[in-house]
Parts: C-alpha cells; structure tokens; sequence
C-alpha cells in the first residue's frame, strides 16, 4: 500500500509519500515523487498502485516533456497529457495485468504551477485517466492508505492556515498512519512549493528524524483526553456506583 499526501493552502504546496513497496511477499524502499521545473514551470507527482505501471508512464510522461518545444503554460494542460499516458498505459497492460491477477489502479497527485497560472494548483488524477482539480474548502487529498490519516485534517486543517502550520500536519497525518498501517512507513519524502517560487523543495526524513514529534503526540493525546470535561461522563459512571441496571 501507500501514503501520498497532498495538501493546498494559500501560501502554497506540500507533498508527503512514504517510500515502502510490497513485491509480492517482500517489501522494500523505492521512491514514489517525480519532480519537473524551470524557470516558469514547477510541477510534482506523486503515485499510488502497481509500481510497473507507474514507472511507463512516468516514462513516457517525460519523453513528451523532453521533446516539448515550450514549456506547459497552464498546469492543468500537463495534467491531461499525464492522463493521456495512463490512459494509452492502460489500453497497452490492463488486460494482460487482469489476466495475472492483478488491478490496473494508478492513482496520482500532481501540485505545481506554470508560468500563465494565477496561483499553485493541485490535481488528483485517477486510474480512468480523468481529473479534477482540488478545492479549497478542503484543501488536501490522499491516495493509498487514507483512513488513518484524513481525521486529523478534515478536522484541523483550512487553506488559510501557514504552510508550516500545514506542514505539521502533514506529519502528523503521515504518523497516524504509520503507527496503525503495517504497509506504511519511514523513510518519507516531502516536497514543499512556495507560491510563485517555481521551484520544488525536496528533502527526505528516517524514523529518528521525527520520532521527537512523534513520541510529543503521543503523550498530548493522552493529556488531552485525560482533560476532557468530564461531567457527561460521570452521569453514567453515577449509575453503576448507584447499582442501576443498565
């Protein structure tokens, strides 16, 4: 499985993927981001599903940029020819993946910006080839293993929030998911885009990078709910020291 996040706030971009691959009953660290930029186009991708039908198109993804005479003026131009490839990838693979047993199923986040957009923008694509765009009233998507780690934004996290404040986040979206998922884990690679910097910030964390923030949210959840009000609560303890029936 998988751990990809992306996330869209006003002052721009960030991208979390973990890095662990399942090859049949092995698993090992490969890399899941892709990144693209010049001078007036930035762009990252970011994939979930079978690594084969990944790496073709992302393969040919780059062959059509490399032979480009000018660069994407619009993001969302480049999301449709990315589309396009695992479209053509899936009329060449899909039925003799199925055949073996196995689902065709890339899923993709792409973030970024080119030199005619107003702002960054944020695009999740899925395995058909079609497209939608993020929006900000909720500011983030996750492909993969999404359960454990949507909570904590859906409840925390809006587009005018900083993007260190969404970064922290991010990390702590990524842990919930690493401590309750066995298919996802360190190390994981971050991808930060300031808005109207074109240009990607890469860098890579391992488990003992971020096991101080870890290890301090651990603790504050259990003082949190240690702290709760608790008067709701002791109605119903009431009963059982008065010997009610339930």
């Amino acid at each position: 499985m998988t751990y990809c996040l992306g996330i869209q706030v006003e002052e721009g971009l960030i991208a979390i993927a973990d890095t662990r691959v399942l090859t049949g009953h092995e698993t090992r660290i490969s890399k899941k981001t892709w990144v693209h930029q010049t001078d007036t186009q930035a762009m990252f991708v970011m994939t979930s599903g079978l690594r084969s039908v990944r790496d073709k198109v992302i393969a040919n993804f780059e062959e059509i940029l490399a032979m480009r005479e000018k660069p994407f003026d619009r993001l969302f131009r480049a999301v449709d020819v990315f589309a396009g490839e695992i479209r053509k990838v899936a009329k060449e693979d899909k039925a003799m993946l199925a055949e073996s047993g196995l689902r065709f199923n890339l899923h993709a986040i792409i973030g970024g910006q080119c030199g005619f957009d107003r702002t960054h923008k944020l695009f999740l694509v899925y395995p058909e080839g079609n497209w939608v765009e993020v929006a900000t009233e909720t500011p983030y998507e996750i492909i993969g293993n999404s359960g454990y780690g949507k909570p904590i934004l859906a409840r925390s996290l809006h587009y005018y929030d900083s993007l260190q404040y969404a970064f922290k986040l991010g990390i702590l979206s990524f842990d919930s998911s690493r401590v309750c998922a066995a298919d996802v884990d360190f190390p994981i690679d971050v991808m930060l885009y300031p808005k109207g910097s074109f240009q990607v910030i890469e860098h890579r964390y391992h488990e003992p990078d971020l096991r101080e923030i870890s290890t301090w949210w651990q603790d504050r959840l259990r003082k949190s709910v240690q702290e709760l009000p608790t008067e709701k609560v002791e109605a119903a303890f009431s009963k059982l020291a008065q010997g009610e029936p339930p």
